[in-house]
């Protein structure tokens, strides 16, 4: 299958395009390179034969258009969006014109080629989204999001997922475009961008700087693992059902305090202090504005269907995490120069 992926220099794009190439496909990797993505993410792929990059702006038709004649794909993924809550906060509109109206420029570019290639059945546009769009949790374990969970976005981020959430189902209900869509929770992994909760401990904690905590650290997350997640979405690209919706969920609820400290545990296992541990550095700042308090998602439809789930425990998959980022300071110390990383954002509101 050749598969186009929107967003293939970034953290769980690039995941997607390391793992569909490993797997045999033929992958072409659409992505406008901002300040977020790094080709290095797929540098043990760029010299296979069925690896292509193309350089574009989603919000850019004509050169959609041209990439979609140039490379005929069987299907997309389209992972290629602003991400970063705090960054939404502070400047709303890229959120809104990538989230949004690329979304909308992608589906018609989409659409276009589907169309002119004959309505191929084994077409597909798979929508990678998130669990945000779903709003926030009561601290209650027995409730979960579900596939029919209603949409209650609270930031400018959640908000411009939502609504290409419901762009895409308009372009499956309107026009009959092929589609599946997915909503993932937290992702964390190798390749993780440096403005992100566990990259950022990570990385103050080697450096001996605060490790910020958002309020009292109460928030609770479900973790899910990138290259987990990547699996999952390959498989509901080739095995979903047409027009349906998946939650792919870690199993891996942790308030972010306790989060913390079992990434400091890891380090002072791995790379021990002179004196103390990691935790010592420990502090809490201000909340960011309308944080959710819980997600958690429920995972039995694309377990139960499709027969996946998670391979790795959270503390699995933080040790191997905080291992990769040990090993790879090449990769992330040029990234700390980019503009806002590593500042506090999403302040403004």
């Amino acid at each position: 299958m050749k598969i186009l992926v929107t967003g293939g220099a970034g953290f769980i794009g690039s995941a997607v395009v390391r793992l569909a190439i490993a797997r045999g496909h033929q992958v072409v990797n659409v992505d406008c390179l901002t300040y977020a993505a790094c080709l290095e993410n797929v540098a043990p792929v760029a010299g296979h034969p069925g690896y292509a990059f193309e350089q574009a702006d989603i919000r850019d038709r004509a050169a959609l258009d041209r990439i979609f004649a140039a490379h005929a794909p069987d299907a997309v993924m389209h992972l290629a969006a602003e991400s970063h809550v705090d960054r939404s906060i502070d400047g709303p509109g890229d959120f809104i014109e990538t989230n949004i109206t690329g979304t909308y420029h992608l589906l018609e570019a989409a659409r276009s080629h589907w169309v002119a290639a004959g309505r191929p059945a084994g077409f597909r546009f798979h929508h990678i989204s998130t669990d945000e769009v779903f709003g926030s949790l009561p601290n209650d374990p027995s409730i979960k999001f579900t596939e029919t969970t209603p949409y209650d976005p609270r930031s400018p981020y959640s908000a411009s997922k939502a609504a290409s959430d419901h762009l895409v189902r308009a372009w499956a209900e309107t026009y009959g475009l092929p589609v599946v869509l997915t909503n993932c929770s937290n992702n964390y992994g190798p390749y993780h961008f440096p403005e992100k909760l566990i990259p950022v401990v990570i990385l103050n904690a080697l450096a001996g700087k605060p490790l910020p905590i958002y309020g009292n650290g109460s928030n609770i997350r479900d973790w899910l693992y990138v290259e987990d997640h990547a699996d999952a979405l390959l498989l509901v690209l080739e095995k979903g059902e047409l027009g349906r919706s998946y939650n792919i969920g870690g199993e891996n609820e942790r308030t972010n305090l306790d989060l913390v400290k079992t990434l400091c545990a890891i380090l002072d296992a791995k790379r021990p202090r002179a004196a103390g541990s990691y935790a010592d550095q420990i502090t809490f700042v201000t909340d960011r504005p309308g944080h959710d308090a819980r997600y958690a998602i429920d995972p039995t439809r694309i377990r139960n269907e499709l027969g996946w789930r998670p391979s790795v425990t959270v503390e699995q998959g933080l040790e191997r995490t905080v291992q990769w980022y040990l090993d790879n300071e090449a990769w992330w110390r040029p990234l700390q120069a980019r503009q806002g990383v590593g500042a506090r954002l999403g302040t403004k509101a």
